[in-house]
């Protein structure tokens, strides 16, 4: 009777350590309600990141000069690729950034444009059911203030001179009028 009992009790400790339960028991809080938390991309607070990616500093880097913001940012994490996929494309468009390209083999790339930014992305399956997601971005901080590269202000190019517009005008019906057959290859 002792070794039936101490069997059971080891039994009970064993299962309550591995951390099986009955059915229908939970040891996890309920969630559900609550929206992710999302992340952005570096101190690139238009680029929004599911609370799943995890950033991966020893792959990535990035620069920033008085005239120029960018690098390459890699991420990870385990999420379905089509799932990250929509995301990302729900996500970019919410923040007003405007899908140039897109193309699709065992890895999926965007590319998206903003007035003076750039951001391709890759998606890509990882290892262990990971995905991996890289961002390629620059930013232009001169052209958004219109500054030359070297941070003076921009001036505005002067209007062509009166002949400078003539010339341009005669080139322009020249090549309207040349015939077809008259081209050489």
């Amino acid at each position: 009777m002792k070794q039936r009992s101490a069997v059971l009790s080891t039994a009970v400790l064993l299962l309550s350590l591995s951390g099986c339960i009955l059915p229908g028991m939970s040891t996890r809080n309920d969630y559900s309600g609550l929206p992710p938390i999302q992340t952005f991309a570096d101190d690139i607070h238009d680029i929004m990141m599911p609370a799943e990616m995890e950033w991966d500093r020893t792959r990535s880097m990035t620069i920033k000069t008085e005239s120029f913001h960018g690098g390459v940012w890699h991420y990870s994490g385990k999420v379905e690729t089509m799932s990250l996929k929509d995301y990302m494309l729900n996500a970019m468009q919410d923040s007003k950034w405007k899908l140039v390209g897109e193309a699709a083999s065992s890895d999926i790339m965007f590319a998206f444009v903003k007035p003076h930014k750039t951001c391709m992305m890759v998606i890509s399956e990882g290892d262990f059911r990971s995905t991996r997601l890289t961002l390629y971005v620059t930013i232009d901080k001169t052209a958004a203030v219109k500054l030359n590269p070297f941070g003076e202000p921009a001036a505005p190019l002067p209007p062509p001179s009166p002949q400078k517009q003539e010339q341009r005008q005669e080139q322009t019906e020249q090549q309207a009028v040349q015939p077809l057959d008259d081209l050489s290859y």
